[in-house]
């Protein structure tokens, strides 16, 4: 197949602002800001470094106003740490419906774009990726 994906585009009312929340959040780098789109990819030589999309953030005019129909399922080494990291950021919990007895966390970026704090894996499981 002659296809890969390249990026995952983001809309955002503040792209460089929404931007600057992800690169601090995955440690990921703005490679292009032009106000209108910015670009984050992962740092040279980190795991994640030309195997993971990159994150583009899109200007737009509208807000956000439903439930994203795909977003980013985040795996910690620490849960509970990671949560409280991403709060002091700008994040906020947001509640979906998801209830209470589910092993991940929904939260909102500082526009509203969810994503999901999974739950930190044991450490046999986390040795065996």
């Amino acid at each position: 197949m002659a296809l890969r994906i390249e990026n995952f585009s983001i809309d955002s009312a503040s792209p460089s602002k929404t931007a600057r929340f992800w690169a601090a959040a995955l440690g990921w780098n703005i490679v292009h800001d032009d106000g209108e789109e910015v670009t984050l990819q992962p740092p040279v030589g980190s795991p994640e470094a030309g195997i993971l999309p990159d994150l583009l953030f899109l200007k737009v005019p509208e807000g956000k106003s439903v439930k994203n129909r795909l977003h980013l399922d985040l795996r910690p080494n620490d849960q509970l740490t990671e949560i409280a990291r991403l709060e002091a950021l700008g994040a906020t919990r947001v509640d979906i419906g998801q209830g209470s007895s589910h092993t991940w966390v929904v939260m909102g970026d500082p526009e509203g774009n969810e994503f999901c704090v999974l739950r930190t894996l044991p450490q046999a499981e986390r040795s065996a990726q």
